[in-house]
């Protein structure tokens, strides 16, 4: 246990200390009182010429709240305000020096001229008058008299804009508001007015440069984050506009207008990812299913059908579908025809479709707007190899198989026509002959279409079976008639005695 003496001296002991910080605690107060408005208002003017704002700022702070009264203090901060883009700031401090100060003249023309920048002309050239009856100098004279033009100027201009653009009128409503916005850089009436001309002119980046302003410049401005959100929806940009309608929420949770938007917009964003997810899965079928929902979701924007059937023709093309991609690829290219990866993409369905010379066609396209595509340069080379080959044997066709045949299909329609085409089927000796032939290229068509290599190779243009096209490398043919076939016979009799594997 610790006893009561002890704590007692303990006390005891640190009571001098407790007097002194309460004496130095007095000491501090008087002296704030007496001089430490100046000090701050000092130390702030020192650290504004060095370029130190935030530094400034913290001390004139500090002299406006030791001194409500001290018209310099509010003027100071101002000034700072002002040098750090602050004008929303400077206003009420330049309001605050002239109530306290009316004949100071600097500040009412620094106030006249935000309240000009800012499109509150009537308040801009009671301030420039005012200046202009008290006494000013020859530099603020001049500078007063100048504005206070300017300002007539602009007041005359204000109302042809508006004329214009209430008999819609809005190239030249656009150009007023111009030479308005020049001179009101802060003027959010006029920059949501000549938004409006941009978007009934079509020109939307301009429309929407012109919002983002508007909702930084005017506090609470949810109808321009709407305006922003529906021009991105329009322009086929979902994410930017959920982004919008977002900030539009922020400030207003309730409002009727983004909040049905956002509900649209949100919609339309998870089935555009989920898609975009499906694709990346390689779950193609699913893909075009869930492109056709954002097709129903929003048939009225053409933006964003166009996206859909982008992503459907890409997608149908990817899953070996060439023939149903073609179309849907050719609707898209008809709306942007230098879309180079739908050309890409409808190249490839065209050679899926064996449509090679469409398929160059559209690779060389795609080449003219996308110099150094790999890709292009690679399809290209196929398409003509492709070509190329069609003129001369084509398994696929021997087969009577498409391109994306599995083995089992390859085998049993070989099978088939091994059968159908065995010469112990023939007497006539021509017939025979024409027999012998087709049974080899039967036979070679199976063993290139069932080895994957020879079949890979094949599919790049390059034929396993051809001496030219293997560059000197050897293979096994079919030469001299039918010898070539002694020892096989798929039925185990005929005068060759042939025993042909059909595996």
């Amino acid at each position: 246990m610790v006893s009561m003496d002890h704590i007692a001296h303990k006390i005891l002991t640190y009571i001098p200390y407790v007097l002194v910080l309460i004496d130095m605690r007095y000491e501090g107060v008087k002296c704030g009182r007496d001089g430490s408005v100046d000090n701050h208002m000092e130390m702030g003017k020192k650290l504004l010429a060095a370029g130190q704002l935030a530094d400034a700022l913290s001390h004139f702070h500090a002299a406006v709240d030791g001194d409500p009264k001290n018209y310099m203090a509010f003027y100071r901060r101002a000034t700072v305000f002002l040098a750090m883009g602050k004008s929303k700031s400077a206003l009420p401090d330049l309001s605050r020096v002239i109530e306290l100060k009316p004949d100071f003249t600097s500040a009412r023309l620094q106030r006249g001229n935000l309240l000009l920048k800012q499109g509150r002309l009537d308040e801009a050239e009671s301030d420039f008058k005012k200046v202009l009856k008290s006494n000013p100098s020859d530099k603020e004279e001049k500078e007063a008299q100048s504005q206070l033009t300017k300002s007539d100027e602009i007041q005359r201009l204000v109302a042809q804009a508006r004329g214009s653009y209430e008999s819609q009128d809005y190239v030249t409503a656009a150009f007023q508001l111009d030479t308005i916005i020049e001179t009101c850089v802060w003027d959010v009436t006029s920059r949501e007015m000549r938004a409006e001309c941009f978007i009934q002119m079509g020109e939307m980046g301009k429309a929407i440069s012109d919002l983002k302003a508007a909702s930084k410049l005017k506090n609470d401005n949810t109808q321009a984050f709407y305006k922003l959100s529906t021009i991105y929806y329009n322009l086929g940009d979902h994410e930017m506009s959920l982004n919008e309608v977002r900030e539009c929420l922020k400030l207003d949770s309730d409002h009727k207008q983004c909040y049905s938007h956002y509900k649209k917009v949100k919609k339309l964003n998870k089935q555009i990812q989920s898609a975009e997810e499906l694709i990346q899965e390689q779950r193609y079928e699913d893909a075009v299913s869930k492109y056709s929902a954002v097709m129903k979701t929003e048939p009225n924007v053409h933006h964003f059908v166009l996206l859909a059937q982008q992503r459907i023709c890409h997608a149908l093309a990817q899953s070996q579908q060439g023939s149903k991609a073609i179309p849907v690829c050719s609707e898209v290219l008809e709306s942007d025809p230098e879309n180079v990866n739908v050309l890409k993409d409808r190249a490839e369905a065209y050679l899926q479709d064996e449509q090679y010379e469409e398929a160059i066609k559209d690779y060389e396209t795609a080449g003219k707007h996308s110099e150094n595509d790999r890709q292009i340069k690679e399809g290209l080379e196929r398409a003509q190899r492709l070509l190329k080959q069609s003129h001369k044997r084509d398994y696929y066709k021997i087969l009577g198989v498409k391109r994306t045949a599995q083995k089992k299909e390859i085998i049993k329609a070989y099978r088939k026509l091994a059968q159908q085409w065995h010469p112990d089927n023939f007497q006539d000796p021509e017939e025979k002959k024409k027999a012998e032939k087709k049974f080899i290229d039967i036979a070679q068509a199976k063993e290139v279409l069932t080895d994957p290599e020879k079949r890979t190779k094949f599919d790049h243009g390059e034929d396993p079976m051809d001496p030219e096209s293997q560059q000197g490398h050897h293979h096994q043919h079919f030469h001299g008639g039918f010898h070539g076939f002694q020892g096989f016979n798929p039925f185990g009799s005929g005068p060759f005695n042939f025993k042909f594997n059909f595996n």
